[in-house]
């Protein structure tokens, strides 16, 4: 949980009950601004409780990634008696964050009635009410049909749930709208945001939409080619990758100098009638002149090409995998990780906020074990021991104490 009173939502209470990225990472998001985010869970877990990657006794590293800086409060929803506690707790807190949808117990109309200025965000999947997950989703907005190779014959997903991404952090602008409209209003907000309408807005914001709407046609796949600039990946004499971006004149000029084929840019310009201080037909003539700029970095070892690259103006970075990044200063000596003690896990250097305030970053602070604050939490209601001792024996809820 973070203390620290000086952080722009010390005091604000949200509830949040959810599951995979979304919105565990909007509360996460503003956990670490301040606010005092309370995780509730159904008892034993929700889907991603145990999501990989797993410690060898089977503690999921990624759910504490997603939970750092929050309270758990473990409780039975399936009960009347359960649904009833939840909800006095979302009402006694003002917020609620959701993705588990349709559940009437704790809908917008439900709720509000008890607490009218109540800001309540639902995430979904699509804006028709049906379902969707970040691989569902991405699957029916374009990208993979232009992403891989252009040999490639079929869809290539990435990696990155980038729309769970994008959503949480919508997500938690939304609350921070919400809660400036209720400093000076008084009045809640009913947030509902589908993660397919991330998606789409991302898309079409971007052009990828309204390319073919315009011009009619469907962008091509490129590879590692960047769309209508100049930018391609190289590999040097013992294997390591290099990926360069010109976005400027300068910039390709320097690459031209740096491999030595200026002249040689010069005649290929001049044979083709290209002017290459235009960006699009350096985009457009983008084979020929990767092959006039491969030998050089072929013949040079991966310290030659990194020295040479620093001394120019060109942007560029070596591809690393994760275990070389996580080894990296970018890491190890960046202020935004600090090293965390996160108990059932170990230690290990975490991030806090990528941005920092007058030049200091919210430091990490560790995720809570299933249903670690849920005594305190009750307590925190006006609860008495004896009323939570009876909640723990029924097993509507499940505590820390409980558990061990």
């Amino acid at each position: 949980m973070t203390d620290t009173p000086d952080l722009p939502l010390a005091g604000v209470r949200i509830v949040e009950i959810s599951s995979f990225v979304a919105v565990p990472l909007a509360g996460m998001t503003l956990a670490q601004l301040g606010a005092e985010v309370i995780r509730v869970d159904p008892v034993g877990g929700a889907a991603d409780y145990k999501r990989w990657p797993l410690t060898d006794d089977g503690t999921s590293i990624y759910w504490a990634g997603l939970n750092k800086s929050k309270r758990s409060v473990a409780a039975d929803m399936r009960t009347a008696e359960g649904q009833q506690l939840v909800a006095r707790l979302i009402a006694d807190a003002g917020i609620l964050i959701t993705n588990v949808a349709g559940r009437q117990w704790h809908s917008y109309e439900e709720l509000s009635a008890v607490r009218p200025d109540l800001i309540h965000l639902e995430v979904v999947g699509r804006a028709d009410g049906s379902t969707g997950v970040d691989y569902t989703v991405n699957a029916a907005t374009g990208f993979p049909l232009v992403t891989g190779s252009p040999t490639q014959s079929g869809p290539v997903n990435h990696v990155l749930p980038a729309w769970d991404v994008s959503c949480g952090l919508y997500a938690a602008l939304a609350i921070l709208v919400a809660l400036r409209r209720r400093d000076t209003l008084g009045a809640g907000s009913r947030i509902r945001l589908p993660l397919d309408d991330v998606a789409l807005a991302t898309a079409a914001n971007l052009g990828f939409l309204t390319e073919p709407m315009v011009t009619g046609e469907q962008r091509p796949r490129l590879g590692n080619s960047i769309y209508g600039q100049y930018g391609e990946n190289y590999t040097s004499s013992d294997g390591a990758t290099f990926m360069l971006v010109a976005l400027t004149n300068r910039h390709f000029r320097d690459l031209a100098e740096l491999t030595g084929t200026t002249k040689a840019v010069a005649a290929v310009a001049e044979a083709l009638g290209a002017d290459f201080t235009d960006e699009g037909q350096r985009y457009e003539h983008r084979a020929v002149l990767t092959g006039l700029f491969a030998p050089w970095f072929a013949r040079h070892t991966a310290d030659e090409v990194t020295a040479a690259l620093a001394a120019s103006s060109l942007l560029w970075d070596r591809y690393l995998d994760f275990a070389e990044v996580a080894r990296h200063p970018r890491v190890t000596e960046n202020p935004l990780f600090s090293l965390l003690e996160q108990p059932r896990i170990g230690s290990y250097l975490a991030p806090g906020l990528p941005m920092s305030v007058d030049g200091k970053h919210v430091r990490a602070q560790p995720a809570p074990a299933l249903g670690d604050d849920t005594a305190a939490v009750l307590a925190e209601l006006g609860m008495t021991d004896s009323e939570i001792t009876a909640l723990v024996e029924s097993g509507t809820v499940t505590t820390e104490s409980e558990r061990a």
